[in-house]
């Protein structure tokens, strides 16, 4: 048992993260960010209400969720739109100076 979570650590330890750098990848980020894009809102819905004022964290949620939706789906869109055209070499996403993580769900 011990001996499988040394094993784990050690392979999730070493691995790097994935980004979209070829245009394949960076397309299917961008039309399934456009297509969860609305997954924003009930998300921060639900963290909202897990706040210390569930009425002020549900409001703040909602506005919040609506936010990112509309941000994801802009910058799904864009993706989606300009796939062909890479990243620059040392640009992994256009979500890293953002709130957002690459995918919705995450």
């Amino acid at each position: 048992m011990i001996w499988t979570a040394v094993i784990f650590g050690i392979v999730m330890g070493s691995t790097t993260p994935v980004f979209a750098q070829d245009p394949i990848h960076k397309l299917g980020r961008g039309v399934s960010n456009v297509l969860t894009c609305w997954v924003e809102l009930p998300k921060h819905f639900s963290m909202g209400m897990q706040e210390d004022n569930p009425l002020l964290g549900i409001g703040g949620g909602v506005l919040k969720g609506t936010g990112l939706m509309f941000t994801r789906f802009a910058v799904g869109a864009y993706e989606a739109v300009s796939f062909l055209v890479p990243f620059p070499k040392d640009y992994a996403s256009p979500y890293e100076g953002m709130e957002l993580q690459d995918y919705a769900w995450e």
